[in-house]
């Protein structure tokens, strides 16, 4: 669990220094994009694709995670500029 949780923190910053701007809630958002981009990427590569070993940590299963935060940070900007447009 400890181990998922900075699996999640390094995807974190890793995503966001990959894709700077200037995200709407801060340090905490991007905390919880990077929990749930690991998930994401996790679920993407282990169950969708086969890649990685979904029993112990692996580099793929963090460059899962880091593209899945990439996957939901685009997606929490796209939702927010789009309400804060309308």
């Amino acid at each position: 669990m400890i181990g998922a949780l900075i699996l999640g923190l390094v995807a974190g910053f890793v995503g966001k220094a990959l894709m700077p701007g200037d995200d709407p809630g801060g340090f905490f958002v991007t905390i919880l994009l990077g929990l749930a981009g690991a998930a994401v990427g996790f679920l993407i590569f282990t169950k969708l694709l086969g890649i990685g070993d979904d029993e112990a940590f692996d580099l793929g299963g963090l460059v899962g995670a880091i593209i899945g935060v990439m996957i939901l940070l685009g997606l929490y900007r796209w939702f927010a500029g789009r309400r804060a447009h309308a």
